[in-house]
């Protein structure tokens, strides 16, 4: 089912959508090229098998452990420290399309809103995402994993759970979407965030936290791989 943004989102977003869009072609990407030169050297000694599951966003991506944490599974992980949502759509053609996946999950945003990002920039740039994955991969489902509620970044929440709310919507439209938001989850009796969940800096996933994600996430990608071991 081709996705089509619900009329009211539609219309927040057309007012900044060019906007959205022509910061996504800054040349900030420059800063994250030493990453991808790394994964594609990498990919050329040891390529990846098609179909795989493909982990793709910021630092709460690179700093999941998804071979440990997902033994049963085949995945990538192409999550780079510090990017925004924006970064992972610039790289598409080297760090997402080559794999052919068959599942993408994707995190990030919480770096984007920090950065200024309003919630219906971030939703723009997550729909280009996904148009640009379904125009070469039609069949690949791609799961978008909510900006996380965090001690850091707190006084963001609301703008987050914007975002969130837009994705969310926008998702729904499309059966080829899947959605996940751990904010519940990740809240205490004060409805504030769980300090077990998060390192030192209040921001990145403790181990606690990660089991918690894996726990809720694993479900949702599938049958165990029967096939050779991963990698």
């Amino acid at each position: 089912m081709r996705a089509t943004m619900l009329p009211l989102v539609a219309l927040a977003l057309a007012g900044v959508f060019t906007t959205a869009a022509a910061r996504a072609q800054q040349p900030t990407a420059d800063r994250f090229e030493s990453n991808v030169v790394k994964f594609e050297a990498a990919d050329k000694t040891s390529p990846p098998p098609k179909g795989q599951i493909l982990f793709v966003g910021s630092s709460t991506i690179q700093f999941w452990d998804t071979a440990r944490y997902f033994p049963d599974l085949k995945t990538i992980n192409r999550g780079i420290a510090g990017s925004e949502l924006a970064d992972t759509l610039r790289f598409i053609d080297r760090i997402v399309l080559p794999y052919e996946p068959r599942m993408i999950v994707v995190y990030a945003g919480d770096n984007d809103i920090s950065a200024g990002w309003i919630s219906e920039q971030v939703a723009v740039v997550f729909e280009k995402f996904t148009r640009a994955v379904h125009a070469k991969l039609p069949q690949t489902r791609i799961l978008y994993i909510a900006i996380k509620p965090s001690i850091l970044r707190w006084t963001q929440i609301d703008r987050m759970r914007s975002a969130n709310a837009i994705i969310r919507a926008y998702c729904e439209r499309d059966d080829r979407l899947g959605f996940i938001d751990f904010d519940t989850l990740m809240l205490g009796y004060d409805e504030r965030p769980r300090r077990e969940l998060f390192v030192e800096d209040g921001l990145h996933l403790s181990p606690q936290g990660y089991q918690l994600w894996t726990a809720a996430i694993r479900p949702l990608l599938g049958a165990p791989d029967t096939t050779e071991a991963k990698r």
